[in-house]
């Protein structure tokens, strides 16, 4: 397995509040672990709030005595929420924060388990084909489940920013869990909306196949491309290759 992290502020705003962890080797019975956060708020509490709900579900993973991936991410997701909501409570300064989340491990048999919350997402890419693993938590997808917008607008929507689901932001948060069996050929990315926002699925997809022997190179042509569509948001990308 080979891994890259990347994050990039963008054009547009001057404070990243993305924040990322990729790490190939064991973190607690996890034998791998890569996460990506978009933190939201004011001045502060959004980078706060995406670094600390990492640091403490990476704290929680490594302290657990849970050995199902499920229940460790799950106590972990919850031990992060609980912790950005009672800050949140007790300091003005941090009122209003939270994050988007979205995890992933890859285990020793080859199944790729994802926690999500938010709109940050996780896709496979192998040769001509790229699969959303995630659902976005957001107003948009709402309005595409209702039949009230077509897929191939939704990028360009005025409300796409719009989550419905974030982690810090109420007493209890649900995060979307998947179980998928990893095909050999697979790409794992992992991405903040900054990403996704600016390019489509098949842009993503075509520059990931064409430089799959170098995942950095890949990452770093993904951010620039990102940036030469506009760059609106942070940008953060985990890229790994089975």
């Amino acid at each position: 397995m080979k891994a890259f992290s990347i994050t990039d502020v963008g054009v547009k705003r001057k404070i990243n509040q993305d924040y990322v962890f990729c790490e190939e080797n064991a973190v607690g019975s996890f034998p791998n672990l890569f996460i990506v956060a978009d933190g939201m708020g004011g001045h502060k509490a959004g980078d706060y709030a995406s670094k600390t709900c990492v640091e403490t579900v990476v704290k929680s993973i490594q302290d657990s005595p849970l050995r199902t991936p499920i229940s460790t991410m799950e106590e972990a997701i919850g031990k992060a929420n609980k912790r950005l909501y009672e800050e949140a409570a007790n300091n003005s300064d941090l009122e209003g924060m939270g994050t988007t989340f979205v995890a992933a491990m890859i285990s020793d048999d080859n199944l790729l388990y994802v926690a999500n919350i938010g709109d940050s997402r996780l896709y496979i890419i192998n040769g001509d084909q790229i699969k959303q693993v995630t659902e976005d938590h957001s107003l948009v997808e709402e309005m595409i489940k209702n039949g009230e917008l077509d897929r191939k607008d939704a990028r360009f929507h005025p409300n796409k920013n719009i989550i419905t689901r974030a982690l810090g932001t109420a007493k209890t948060v649900v995060a979307d869990y998947f179980e998928v069996p990893l095909l050999k050929g697979d790409s794992i990315l992992l991405c903040s909306d900054g990403l996704c926002n600016m390019m489509d699925d098949d842009d993503i997809m075509y520059i990931v196949r064409h430089c799959q022997d170098d995942i950095q190179s890949a990452a770093r042509q993904l951010i620039e491309k990102a940036n030469e569509n506009g760059g609106k948001d942070n940008i953060s990308i985990i890229l790994i290759e089975i």
